[in-house]
């Protein structure tokens, strides 16, 4: 990450410039690495609440009689299993089978879908959408119109209802309900998806007033300890809680299948989607390389791109993404290794600045919340 030039701005630019927040380059946006610290934020999210800007991820709308045929061509899960205000996790590749994106999809109605991905892919993922369309649906890209806020950790709940008489209880893990009003605003979404591995909702409104339940969030949380959180926490939570970030566990060179995805890849449903065929034999064969989980055993800090090594032996992968977990007080990450060196409990070497370290293949996620 480094200084901004001149990127894209979410919503809540010119609050981060009235109130002094440093902001670096993420993927051509300008975002908030951190408000109060990192350290901080972190234990905020896993103790009490935090609040992120999301409003940088790209919102895609896909509506008509054909839209779930559509979407089943093009995505690996199975759309046509999905209820109304359902969330689906999901995964859209190339023909190879790497991934051009993983999206999350809300079903809005029969005939309406709502896929949002990630921000750096919009524009590819738009224009890799309209070059496959070849049905009736139609496909609008109305990122610049959505703000999105995620409000994670255990007090979530108890603050929401502060500005809301939106049935939370009603929304289940990967649900949503729409058209809500919270803090006076209407039409907001509400979903229950979460990325820290705390229970928490994303809201998604009109982008001119994300500025406003922003600051209304802020205040209704000030008495549970709510904390505004940039990118650097949300990467240390959503790395403890194992969920892979595209670009470092999953990417055009690694398949959801080697990226420990297969949930969501359904090759035996019945539509043939996008890279179908390539993910069935690579599922039949076995991957060649696997994304585990690690943690060292001996003092440093893995961070992506170093390199892995057998214990004592030949180099057999690299770390896509390591840290020093806040919560957990060791060094943690995980690595795209060989399939045949990923096995859980094998003892394993990583150099940091030419010395190697031990650590040890371990099960993800790395933490869990007590419900």
């Amino acid at each position: 990450m480094k200084e901004p030039t001149t990127g894209k701005h979410t919503p809540l630019f010119e609050y981060y410039k009235a109130n002094g927040v440093k902001l670096i380059d993420f993927g051509g946006w300008e975002m908030p690495i951190q408000f109060s610290g990192i350290l901080a934020e972190h234990e905020a999210v896993r103790e009490r609440a935090g609040l992120f800007d999301c409003s940088h991820m790209g919102e895609i709308e896909i509506a008509g009689s054909e839209a779930e045929g559509y979407l089943n061509g093009l995505l690996t899960n199975d759309v046509s299993a999905m209820d109304i205000g359902q969330a689906q996790y999901n995964i859209i590749c190339y023909p190879d089978g790497g991934a051009v994106d993983d999206i999350i999809l809300f079903k809005m109605d029969e005939a309406r879908y709502l896929l949002v991905c990630n921000a750096s892919n919009t524009d590819k993922v738009f224009a890799w959408m309209q070059g496959n369309n070849r049905s009736a649906a139609l496909l609008n890209n109305i990122s610049d119109s959505i703000g999105l806020l995620a409000l994670q950790g255990p007090a979530a709940a108890k603050i929401l209802r502060e500005l809301t008489d939106a049935d939370l209880d009603a929304i289940g893990n990967y649900h949503f309900i729409a058209d809500q009003q919270v803090a006076g605003i209407p039409h907001v979404l509400i979903s229950r998806t979460g990325y820290t591995g705390e229970d928490g909702f994303e809201l998604y409104l009109a982008a001119d007033r994300t500025e406003s339940l922003w600051k209304k969030l802020l205040t209704a949380g000030e008495t549970y300890g709510l904390l505004p959180c940039g990118l650097g926490s949300r990467d240390t939570l959503r790395l403890e809680a194992g969920m892979p970030l595209y670009g470092h566990e999953l990417s055009e060179q690694i398949n959801p299948l080697a990226a420990g995805l297969g949930f969501a890849v359904k090759t035996k449903k019945t539509h043939d989607f996008i890279g179908k065929t390539a993910l069935a034999a690579i599922r039949e064969s076995g991957p060649a390389e696997k994304i585990v989980g690690f943690e060292a055993t001996e003092r440093g800090i893995p961070r992506e791109g170093y390199k892995v090594f057998a214990a004592e032996g030949a180099e057999i992968g690299i770390v896509t993404s390591g840290t020093q977990s806040p919560t957990l007080k060791k060094s943690i990450g995980m690595a795209l290794l060989k399939a045949e060196a990923a096995a859980i409990g094998t003892e394993i070497e990583i150099e940091i600045r030419n010395k190697r370290i031990k650590a040890i293949i371990i099960p993800k996620p790395f933490y869990k919340r007590t419900k």
